[in-house]
């Protein structure tokens, strides 16, 4: 598995794209697929709004992500840092902040490669970049 993270617009799904040589149509949009498609996608963008959209539907995401690890441990998996700044006031995004950063921790511990994207430049911040 590899995990790529970085904030929004930092150029996550270019370097993928360019990266592992994916075509826009192997790219899974984590807000917009079934959930059980990103157990078998190569590569899954926007993780965290499918933990956004599994915490709406009332499923536990750290459990769905640990499921993920194990039945797709090849795939590319794109997730936005949403845990900087300032606290959410709403108690509901202040979970999602939560618990999209426990499936990021998951994600990068069970990760061979972890990259961390800022202003389009990779830097590996587990393992080697390839």
């Amino acid at each position: 598995m590899i995990l790529i993270t970085g904030g929004r617009g930092q150029g996550k799904t270019e370097y993928a794209l360019h990266t592992f040589q994916f075509s826009e149509a192997e790219l899974t949009d984590g807000g917009l697929c079934a959930p059980e498609a990103a157990l078998s996608a190569r590569c899954i963008t926007a993780y965290h709004a499918l933990v956004r959209r599994l915490l709406a539907d009332g499923r536990d995401p750290v459990a769905f992500t640990e499921r993920l690890c194990t039945e797709n441990s090849d795939a590319v998996i794109l997730l936005d840092e949403i845990g900087c700044g300032i606290v959410p006031l709403e108690k509901n995004d202040r979970i999602l902040r939560e618990q999209t950063g426990r499936c990021g921790c998951i994600l990068a511990a069970r990760a061979e490669t972890v990259i961390r994207m800022v202003c389009g430049i990779p830097a590996a911040i587990k393992g080697e970049l390839p």
